[in-house]
Protein backbone atom coordinates (compact mmCIF):
# COMPACT_ATOMS: atom_id res chain seq x y z
CA UNK A 1 0.00 0.00 0.00
CA UNK A 2 2.55 2.40 1.02
CA UNK A 3 4.24 1.15 -2.32
CA UNK A 4 1.10 1.94 -4.43
CA UNK A 5 0.95 5.82 -2.67
CA UNK A 6 5.14 6.82 -3.30
CA UNK A 7 3.77 6.06 -7.17
CA UNK A 8 1.19 8.17 -7.67
CA UNK A 9 2.80 11.34 -5.44
CA UNK A 10 6.23 10.29 -7.92
CA UNK A 11 3.56 10.78 -10.85
CA UNK A 12 1.43 13.85 -10.05
CA UNK A 13 4.84 15.66 -9.05
CA UNK A 14 6.32 14.26 -12.74
CA UNK A 15 3.04 15.55 -14.37
CA UNK A 16 3.24 18.81 -12.43
CA UNK A 17 6.74 19.72 -13.76
CA UNK A 18 5.85 18.64 -17.07
CA UNK A 19 3.04 21.43 -17.12
CA UNK A 20 5.54 23.99 -15.98
CA UNK A 21 7.62 23.25 -18.61
CA UNK A 22 4.63 23.34 -21.08
CA UNK A 23 4.11 26.46 -19.91
CA UNK A 24 8.08 28.37 -19.85
CA UNK A 25 9.84 26.53 -22.40
CA UNK A 26 7.35 25.90 -25.19
CA UNK A 27 6.99 28.70 -27.82
CA UNK A 28 4.00 31.29 -27.85
CA UNK A 29 1.99 29.93 -30.69
CA UNK A 30 0.17 33.46 -30.95
CA UNK A 31 4.44 34.80 -31.65
CA UNK A 32 4.79 32.48 -34.39
CA UNK A 33 2.36 34.48 -36.62
CA UNK A 34 3.16 37.73 -35.33
CA UNK A 35 7.26 36.98 -36.60
CA UNK A 36 6.16 35.33 -39.89
CA UNK A 37 4.22 38.52 -40.78
CA UNK A 38 6.47 41.20 -40.49
CA UNK A 39 9.59 39.41 -42.88
CA UNK A 40 9.83 39.38 -46.40
CA UNK A 41 13.07 37.85 -47.22
CA UNK A 42 14.75 38.09 -50.84
CA UNK A 43 17.49 37.61 -52.62
CA UNK A 44 18.70 40.52 -54.42
CA UNK A 45 21.67 41.26 -56.68
CA UNK A 46 24.03 43.27 -55.13
CA UNK A 47 27.09 43.63 -57.93
CA UNK A 48 27.66 41.84 -60.94
CA UNK A 49 31.35 43.04 -61.79
CA UNK A 50 30.19 44.56 -65.52
CA UNK A 51 31.24 47.67 -64.66
CA UNK A 52 34.35 48.74 -66.22
CA UNK A 53 36.46 50.70 -63.79
CA UNK A 54 34.01 50.62 -61.15
CA UNK A 55 36.18 48.74 -59.19
CA UNK A 56 39.50 49.17 -57.92
CA UNK A 57 42.21 47.33 -55.54
CA UNK A 58 45.01 48.89 -53.44
CA UNK A 59 48.12 47.57 -51.24
CA UNK A 60 50.58 49.43 -49.55
CA UNK A 61 53.58 49.79 -51.55
CA UNK A 62 55.83 48.90 -48.91
CA UNK A 63 54.56 45.10 -49.58
CA UNK A 64 53.90 45.19 -53.05
CA UNK A 65 51.49 46.40 -55.96
CA UNK A 66 48.33 44.90 -57.67
CA UNK A 67 46.86 45.13 -60.96
CA UNK A 68 43.15 44.63 -61.63
CA UNK A 69 40.55 44.44 -64.41
CA UNK A 70 37.49 41.72 -66.01
CA UNK A 71 37.74 38.76 -67.29
CA UNK A 72 34.99 36.72 -69.42
CA UNK A 73 33.94 33.89 -67.38
CA UNK A 74 31.48 32.79 -65.09
CA UNK A 75 31.32 29.78 -61.55
CA UNK A 76 29.56 27.30 -63.19
CA UNK A 77 27.53 26.10 -59.76
CA UNK A 78 26.12 29.74 -60.12
CA UNK A 79 22.41 29.92 -60.45
CA UNK A 80 19.92 32.63 -62.02
CA UNK A 81 17.14 34.48 -58.99
CA UNK A 82 14.28 34.35 -60.56
CA UNK A 83 13.21 37.56 -60.73
CA UNK A 84 16.01 37.98 -62.74
CA UNK A 85 14.61 35.62 -65.63
CA UNK A 86 14.32 36.12 -69.02
CA UNK A 87 15.41 40.35 -68.41
CA UNK A 88 18.93 39.63 -70.60
CA UNK A 89 21.01 41.78 -68.26
CA UNK A 90 24.28 41.40 -68.55
CA UNK A 91 26.18 38.98 -67.22
CA UNK A 92 29.69 37.56 -68.51
CA UNK A 93 32.32 38.64 -66.61
CA UNK A 94 33.96 38.30 -63.36
CA UNK A 95 36.52 40.81 -61.45
CA UNK A 96 40.56 39.33 -61.00
CA UNK A 97 42.89 40.96 -58.66
CA UNK A 98 46.51 39.95 -58.99
CA UNK A 99 49.16 40.55 -56.62
CA UNK A 100 53.15 40.95 -57.13
CA UNK A 101 54.52 40.41 -53.28
CA UNK A 102 57.88 42.70 -52.51
CA UNK A 103 58.48 41.33 -49.56
CA UNK A 104 57.33 38.81 -46.56
CA UNK A 105 55.10 39.95 -43.65
CA UNK A 106 51.42 40.75 -42.19
CA UNK A 107 50.08 42.41 -45.14
CA UNK A 108 46.92 42.85 -46.90
CA UNK A 109 44.75 44.39 -50.14
CA UNK A 110 41.53 45.91 -50.90
CA UNK A 111 39.41 45.40 -53.34
CA UNK A 112 36.44 48.39 -53.55
CA UNK A 113 34.14 50.29 -55.47
CA UNK A 114 34.34 53.59 -56.77
CA UNK A 115 31.43 54.22 -54.02
CA UNK A 116 29.69 52.14 -51.66
CA UNK A 117 26.65 50.09 -52.73
CA UNK A 118 23.79 50.31 -51.18
CA UNK A 119 21.21 47.09 -50.24
CA UNK A 120 17.60 47.60 -50.20
CA UNK A 121 16.17 46.26 -47.14
CA UNK A 122 17.36 45.19 -43.27
CA UNK A 123 20.41 42.31 -44.50
CA UNK A 124 20.53 39.07 -43.46
CA UNK A 125 23.05 37.33 -45.47
CA UNK A 126 25.67 38.43 -48.00
CA UNK A 127 27.48 36.40 -50.91
CA UNK A 128 29.74 36.25 -52.79
CA UNK A 129 31.33 33.47 -55.85
CA UNK A 130 35.44 33.73 -55.09
CA UNK A 131 38.26 31.68 -56.48
CA UNK A 132 41.06 32.10 -53.84
CA UNK A 133 43.79 29.56 -55.57
CA UNK A 134 43.75 27.36 -52.59
CA UNK A 135 46.00 30.22 -50.47
CA UNK A 136 45.58 30.53 -46.54
CA UNK A 137 44.71 33.82 -46.77
CA UNK A 138 41.42 35.47 -45.35
CA UNK A 139 38.62 37.37 -47.34
CA UNK A 140 36.65 39.95 -45.01
CA UNK A 141 33.88 41.79 -46.14
CA UNK A 142 33.82 46.03 -45.04
CA UNK A 143 30.22 47.53 -44.65
CA UNK A 144 28.82 50.71 -43.69
CA UNK A 145 25.56 50.70 -41.30
CA UNK A 146 22.94 53.30 -41.30
CA UNK A 147 24.59 55.91 -38.93
CA UNK A 148 27.83 55.64 -41.64
CA UNK A 149 30.42 53.53 -39.06
CA UNK A 150 32.34 51.04 -40.34
CA UNK A 151 32.53 47.18 -39.90
CA UNK A 152 34.36 44.45 -40.75
CA UNK A 153 32.77 40.58 -41.42
CA UNK A 154 35.25 37.45 -42.03
CA UNK A 155 34.15 35.44 -44.88
CA UNK A 156 36.79 32.71 -44.58
CA UNK A 157 39.71 31.45 -45.80
CA UNK A 158 40.74 31.38 -49.25
CA UNK A 159 42.09 27.55 -49.20
CA UNK A 160 39.98 26.12 -51.80
CA UNK A 161 40.56 24.85 -55.34
CA UNK A 162 38.09 26.76 -57.98
CA UNK A 163 35.41 28.49 -57.53
CA UNK A 164 33.00 28.81 -53.88
CA UNK A 165 30.62 31.03 -52.77
CA UNK A 166 31.00 32.46 -49.57
CA UNK A 167 28.55 33.72 -47.16
CA UNK A 168 28.59 35.90 -44.21
CA UNK A 169 25.68 36.71 -41.72
CA UNK A 170 24.96 40.25 -40.84
CA UNK A 171 24.72 40.50 -37.10
CA UNK A 172 21.45 41.91 -35.87
CA UNK A 173 21.51 45.54 -34.32
CA UNK A 174 20.98 45.75 -30.60
CA UNK A 175 17.64 46.53 -28.87
CA UNK A 176 18.21 50.04 -28.38
CA UNK A 177 18.73 50.79 -31.82
CA UNK A 178 22.38 52.45 -31.47
CA UNK A 179 24.49 49.52 -30.50
CA UNK A 180 25.90 47.33 -32.80
CA UNK A 181 25.37 46.91 -36.86
CA UNK A 182 22.27 49.49 -36.86
CA UNK A 183 20.51 49.13 -40.36
CA UNK A 184 17.21 50.96 -39.14
CA UNK A 185 16.75 53.65 -36.85
CA UNK A 186 12.83 54.13 -35.93
CA UNK A 187 13.13 58.00 -36.59
CA UNK A 188 13.88 57.58 -40.33
CA UNK A 189 11.26 54.99 -41.30
CA UNK A 190 12.48 56.03 -45.17
CA UNK A 191 16.12 55.08 -44.39
CA UNK A 192 17.79 51.53 -43.73
CA UNK A 193 20.01 48.89 -44.94
CA UNK A 194 24.04 48.83 -45.31
CA UNK A 195 26.17 49.31 -47.59
CA UNK A 196 28.88 47.72 -48.97
CA UNK A 197 32.72 49.45 -48.93
CA UNK A 198 34.37 46.05 -50.35
CA UNK A 199 36.64 43.52 -49.12
CA UNK A 200 39.78 42.92 -47.58
CA UNK A 201 42.57 40.01 -48.26
CA UNK A 202 44.63 39.41 -45.24
CA UNK A 203 47.11 38.20 -46.38
CA UNK A 204 49.11 34.84 -44.31
CA UNK A 205 53.14 35.91 -44.18
CA UNK A 206 54.38 32.62 -45.16
CA UNK A 207 52.45 32.45 -48.42
CA UNK A 208 53.43 36.40 -49.17
CA UNK A 209 55.43 35.87 -51.55
CA UNK A 210 55.74 35.89 -55.77
CA UNK A 211 52.48 36.86 -57.72
CA UNK A 212 48.89 35.97 -56.03
CA UNK A 213 45.33 35.72 -57.82
CA UNK A 214 42.00 36.36 -56.93
CA UNK A 215 38.72 36.36 -58.68
CA UNK A 216 35.70 37.56 -57.45
CA UNK A 217 31.78 37.20 -58.84
CA UNK A 218 28.26 38.17 -58.37
CA UNK A 219 28.15 39.65 -55.38
CA UNK A 220 24.25 39.00 -53.71
CA UNK A 221 22.46 39.41 -50.58
CA UNK A 222 19.53 38.26 -48.61
CA UNK A 223 17.15 40.96 -47.30
CA UNK A 224 14.27 41.75 -45.36
CA UNK A 225 12.34 43.98 -47.50
CA UNK A 226 8.76 44.12 -45.34
CA UNK A 227 9.42 47.60 -44.38
CA UNK A 228 10.49 48.96 -47.74
CA UNK A 229 7.04 47.89 -48.78
CA UNK A 230 5.20 48.84 -45.26
CA UNK A 231 5.95 52.24 -46.37
CA UNK A 232 2.90 55.45 -46.71
CA UNK A 233 2.94 56.08 -49.87
CA UNK A 234 2.10 60.04 -49.13
CA UNK A 235 5.40 59.97 -47.03
CA UNK A 236 8.28 62.37 -47.95
CA UNK A 237 11.67 61.55 -48.61
CA UNK A 238 14.44 62.84 -46.68
CA UNK A 239 17.36 64.47 -47.32
CA UNK A 240 17.35 67.25 -49.38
Amino acid sequence: MKRLLVILIMLSVAAGAFAQWQEIGAPDPSRLGIDAAQQFLKEVSVEKFEREGFWRSYMSPDFGYVTSRLFIGSPMGKTTIPDEEGLNIPDIHVFGTRVDFLRRGHSSFEVFPLRPIPIEGITKTVSVWVAGRNFNHELILLIEDFFGRHYELNMGRLNFQGWKRLTVAIPPQGEDGRMGIVQRNYHYNNQMGIKIRGFRIDVSPMEAYGSYYIYFDDLRAVTDLFAEYDRDIDDLPDGW
